[in-house]
């Protein structure tokens, strides 16, 4: 089915006018990729899917739900995670608390990725960390932290990778079985995160096209992996201001693979492989009393 700027007008327009959302700077490729797989999906003209979302709040949930994307894994990019691992986190090691917001967290298995690795650390106490999405039906299932075992099974080898191998010393090894951190039930075919993970976070719905920082702290780590690929220029660069805002000093942001910042934002930011670090806002050096001769 072929979406044409007209009709992604018309949608757009549509979910503005009967929710509180705001799709008008997502990217036109990505929504047009997505609307026509929801048109499908649903057996309706637009015309038609229009009609349903103005009589029916339920359905502009759902189909808002169905558009955003909401694709993760455990340890996603395991070179990334062994880069967080072994020089970013340590680096943090010494402070009485360390705040982390894993924002678009989807289905959570990346906030279960970073509550492992901390607890490795021995940092797990002393990190508070919230999590926030668009989608309140992946935000339950996060909060439940119980995924498919045979869609998830391929993702053990990342597990392996990241937490019992350490690519700065090739003869270092750790033993951790995935016990220590989930059930596995191959017959009810489910993994399931233990207690002392799944209570640690703190879920928040948040839209980050208009909302502000709902957890009220500063963070020290912010990630928001393969989200911002979604948007367009403008929209990324009022996200990068709200993380900007939203770290500290020298605190870190994480990005996709794909993802990376560009523009007005990436002088704010030192980039080391792939995180991207916040510069300290240096005043500059003013001779209030001097006067121009």
């Amino acid at each position: 089915m072929t979406i044409t700027s007209l009709d992604l007008e018309q949608f757009i327009t549509a979910i503005r006018n009967y929710s509180n959302y705001d799709l008008s700077e997502y990217s036109d490729k990505s929504l047009k990729r997505r609307l026509a797989k929801v048109l499908v999906d649903y057996k309706l003209e637009l015309s038609g899917l229009i009609t349903q979302m103005k009589n029916n709040q339920q359905i502009v949930e759902q189909v808002v739900k169905d558009i955003t994307v909401n694709t993760t894994e455990l340890f996603r990019d395991p070179l990334v995670w062994q880069h967080l691992r072994y020089v970013t986190l340590p680096k943090l090691q010494n402070q009485p608390t360390i705040n982390i917001w894993h924002a678009g967290c989807s289905t959570g298995q990346e906030v279960y990725s970073m509550l492992m690795i901390l607890n490795e650390l021995d940092l797990l106490n002393r990190t508070k960390l919230y999590a926030s999405d668009i989608n309140t039906d992946v935000l339950q299932t996060a909060k439940k932290g119980q995924y498919k075992y045979r869609f998830n099974i391929a993702y053990l080898d990342n597990f392996d990778k990241v937490m019992k191998e350490n690519p700065f010393n090739y003869e270092q090894f750790f033993d951790i079985p995935y016990s220590k951190y989930f059930e596995i039930d191959k017959e009810k075919d489910f993994i399931k995160m233990h207690p002392f993970l799944t209570e640690k976070p703190i879920f928040k719905k948040l839209d980050l096209v208009k909302d502000c920082n709902l957890f009220y702290v500063k963070f020290d780590i912010i990630i928001c992996r393969n989200v911002i690929i979604y948007f367009n220029y403008d929209l990324q660069n009022k996200i990068f201001d709200l993380f900007h805002n939203n770290l500290y000093n020298n605190g870190y942001l994480w990005l996709g693979m794909h993802e990376s910042i560009l523009g007005p934002f990436a002088p704010k930011f030192d980039k080391i492989g792939q995180v991207y670090q916040k510069k300290e806002h240096v005043f500059p050096n003013l001779d209030i009393g001097k006067k121009n001769k």
